[in-house]
C-alpha cells in the first residue's frame, strides 16, 4: 500500500513531523510516583497524533503477507520510539529490546500503575489541607486543580449521560467549589460570602475568575498615595531645576546666587580645598579670595564687603551668625582701644622727681 494513497485520518498515515526522535511530552517516567501523570500525558499526545490504537490493543499486528504489514510495522516502531524517549534510563534499558508498542505499554502499566488506598488517602488529605497562604490566587488554584485531576485519575467516576450521572457531576462541582473557598485567606471573606449567596452557585472556574479580579483590584489600590504624592513632588522639583540656568557658569539646575563656582564649594565636594593652605593667611575658596580679611588659625574669617558676607561665618571649629560675629568684633575693638591707651600712658611716663619738703 503506497503511503500517498493513505488518508490523513487513517492511523497508518505518517506525517512528516512524526520522527522517531520526537519527544511528545516533557514528563519522563520515573516509576510509581509519576506513572499516573505520565500515562495520561502520553495518551493525550498519541491521540493527537492519531496513534492511540497502537498501545490500547485495538490495532493488533497484521498477518504476515498482509498489505498493511509494512505500514503497521513502521507506525509501531515510531510509537515505540516515542515511548522510549519519555522514560528514564533505567526503564529504557528494560524495554529497548521489545518490538511491540502495545506489549511495552501493558508491561509499564502492570509494573507502575499501583492504585492503592494509601495514595488515594494521601491525595484526599492534601486536598482538604491545601490553603492559599502566601501564594497568589492563580498558583493556589493551579495546585488545587492538579490534585483534583490526579485524584480523578485514580478513582473511577461515572461518565454516562444519564440523569444520575449529571447529578453526580453537579455534586462533584459543588464539593470542589466549597473545598477551594475554604482554603482562601481571611482577606477574601467578603468575596467568599458574595459567591456563596449566588443562586445558582457558580462553577469553580467562574468563582476563581471573580476572585482573581478582586485580587487584581486590590493590587492597584495597594500603591500608597503618599508615594504617588512624593513622586509627583520630585517630578515638579526636577522640572523646576531643569528650567533654572546660572548666568555665571552657564549650567542648568541652579541660579547665580546659588552657584558653587562663584560662592565656593561646600565641604565634601571634590573641588573643596578648605579655608587654609600651607599655613598662609589667605582664604583660598574660590569666589572668597577678594575683599576678605583672614585672621590666624582657629579664628573666624571676616568678609570685608558686607554684600558678600555669608549668612553664617565659619571658623576652624564653630559657626557664628553675622549678629554674633558683629558683637565679637565690637568686643575685640574695645579691647584693642583699651590696650592702645594703656601703652600710650606708659610711654608718656618719665622719671619721677621728688621735691624735698624736708620731711625726709
Amino acid at each position: 500500500m503506497a503511503s500517498a494513497a493513505i488518508d490523513v485520518l487513517d492511523p497508518f498515515y505518517v506525517n512528516s513531523s512524526d520522527t522517531p526522535g520526537l519527544n511528545l511530552i516533557n514528563e519522563q517516567l520515573l516509576g510509581t510516583e509519576n506513572y499516573g501523570i505520565w500515562s495520561r500525558a502520553m495518551q493525550i499526545a498519541l491521540r493527537a497524533r492519531n496513534k492511540l490504537i497502537f498501545i490500547d490493543g485495538s490495532c493488533p499486528k497484521p498477518n504476515p503477507g498482509s498489505d498493511s504489514m509494512l505500514q503497521w510495522e513502521r507506525c509501531n516502531a515510531i510509537v515505540l520510539s516515542w515511548i522510549m524517549n519519555a522514560v528514564s534510563k533505567e526503564i529504557f534499558s528494560g524495554i529497548v529490546y521489545s518490538s511491540d508498542a502495545a506489549v511495552v505499554w501493558s508491561d509499564l502499566r502492570e509494573r507502575f500503575d499501583k492504585v492503592n488506598g494509601s495514595r488515594i488517602f494521601a491525595l484526599h488529605r492534601e486536598i482538604g489541607c491545601h490553603v492559599q497562604g502566601t501564594c497568589s490566587i492563580s498558583a493556589y488554584y493551579s495546585k488545587l486543580r492538579q490534585l483534583w485531576d490526579e485524584y480523578a485519575s485514580l478513582v473511577t467516576l461515572p461518565i454516562c449521560s444519564c440523569e444520575s450521572s449529571k447529578k453526580f457531576i453537579e455534586f462533584d462541582q459543588q464539593h470542589k467549589l466549597l473545598q477551594s473557598l475554604m482554603g482562601l485567606n481571611d482577606s477574601f471573606v467578603h468575596i467568599r460570602s458574595h459567591i456563596l449567596m449566588m443562586n445558582p452557585l457558580p462553577t469553580v472556574s467562574s468563582a476563581f475568575a471573580i476572585i482573581s479580579q478582586e485580587e487584581s483590584h486590590r493590587s492597584l489600590l495597594s500603591v500608597p498615595s503618599q508615594q504617588l504624592e512624593t513622586s509627583a513632588f520630585f517630578s515638579v522639583q526636577n522640572r523646576k531645576k531643569n528650567d533654572m540656568r546660572c548666568d555665571h557658569c552657564n549650567m542648568f539646575g541652579h541660579l547665580k546666587e546659588n552657584c558653587d563656582k562663584l560662592n565656593g564649594y561646600p565641604p565634601g565636594h571634590k573641588f573643596y580645598k578648605g579655608p587654609w593652605k600651607n599655613g598662609n593667611q589667605k582664604f583660598i575658596r574660590e569666589g572668597y579670595d577678594k575683599g576678605r580679611v583672614v585672621g590666624k588659625a582657629n579664628t573666624s574669617v571676616v568678609c570685608a564687603n558686607e554684600a558678600d558676607q555669608p549668612n553664617v561665618v565659619q571658623n576652624a571649629g564653630s559657626f557664628f551668625t553675622p549678629d554674633q560675629y558683629a558683637a565679637i568684633l565690637k568686643l575685640l575693638e574695645k579691647e584693642q582701644v583699651t590696650g592702645e591707651q594703656t601703652v600710650a600712658t606708659a610711654n608718656m611716663a618719665g622719671p619721677v622727681k621728688w621735691e624735698d619738703n624736708g620731711d625726709w
